[in-house]
């Protein structure tokens, strides 16, 4: 299993302490105010909900979607439903793509995001995350649009992960995946701040939608988490008031960094550099109570999420100060 952000009782365990200021994950830390759930949610056995899927394909702009439990669900489904291709992952980006491209018999090829137009022509499969996790790198959405029209003539697939798109719609491509071999993931964990109801979308094609559903399996949405997303994804005053302030908070992140001889790049949920001393700069956190996110590997650097509070970013700051006056 790779390694995530969020394992505080891994922190907990290995600095013997408690009070954790959580930065490792990019999940909003203000998270959408779950309204109280029907009691018949937990005894009935969860159907799809028309309501749900509706809300899901206004909020996103898709003209078709399939939920599934969590973005994660998809990510290991999809390799299973193609034959042995050859798949190209961008890189560095979130790493379970490329564990589970590389498990099902296909020739799997980690490709920087400068050589991806150049991949295009050599595989059957790309796989672009956008806005990036976690450098933050963005692909404009016509020349998405231009390479999926180019793999689905020989049959090939364009893999979109927008899971941090909520705060940048202007860039999906949602809204083009009625056509053939484009395939666009959108998670509720991340802008919604409700990763624990473990819920994402496929928006693709209608056949790959339904191949999708028969190999994932009936009931694989909580009823308690449909009712909880369904008011989610319906609060447009909530959407564009977090919208601002996530925006806001991103800026004062990257902001923050910078004063302190740090040039980040990311969205406005995260901040990620490379960084010359990642290891140490995460010990030196971690000793302050505050949890980073730490690559050691292709993205070799630090990313950071938002604090919670202003108690966190004055723990943040001070812990700044201190590193760079080491």
């Amino acid at each position: 299993m790779l390694e995530h952000g969020g394992n505080l009782r891994d922190a907990a365990k290995r600095f013997g302490r408690d009070d954790w200021v959580d930065l490792s994950t990019g999940i909003n830390p203000r998270w959408y105010p779950a309204p109280q759930v029907a009691g018949n949610a937990w005894h009935r056995l969860p159907e799809p909900d028309p309501a749900l899927l509706a809300a899901a394909q206004a909020f996103y702009g898709a003209p078709q979607m399939l939920p599934v439990a969590g973005t994660q669900a998809a990510i290991q489904a999809l390799p299973r439903l193609r034959a042995p291709s050859r798949v190209a992952v961008s890189a560095p980006s979130y790493a379970e793509h490329a564990h589970h491209w590389a498990r099902h018999g296909h020739t799997m090829t980690l490709t920087p995001y400068d050589e991806l137009p150049a991949a295009i022509a050599q595989h059957d499969v790309v796989v672009v995350v956008n806005p990036n996790n976690p450098t933050g790198a963005v692909v404009p959405a016509a020349q998405l649009l231009e390479w999926a029209g180019q793999l689905a003539a020989r049959g090939g697939w364009l893999v979109v992960d927008e899971a941090f798109g909520d705060t940048a719609q202007e860039i999906s491509v949602a809204a083009h995946t009625a056509q053939p071999g484009l395939i666009v993931l959108r998670s509720v964990g991340k802008f919604f701040g409700l990763a624990g109801i473990r819920l994402g979308f496929v928006a693709a094609h209608a056949d790959l939608l339904s191949d999708l559903a028969d190999l994932l399996g009936p009931w694989t949405i909580s009823g308690p988490a449909q009712q909880i997303a369904h008011a989610a994804l319906s609060d447009n005053a909530w959407q564009a008031a977090t919208r601002e302030k996530l925006h806001a908070n991103g800026e004062r992140l990257r902001a923050l960094l910078a004063a302190h001889g740090i040039q980040s790049s990311g969205t406005p949920l995260f901040q990620w550099w490379a960084e010359a001393q990642p290891e140490a700069f995460w010990q030196h956190m971690a000793e302050r109570g505050i949890w980073v996110r730490l690559f050691t590997h292709a993205a070799r650097g630090i990313r950071l999420g938002l604090p919670p509070d202003e108690a966190g970013w004055q723990r943040l700051h001070a812990a700044l100060n201190e590193w760079s006056k080491r």
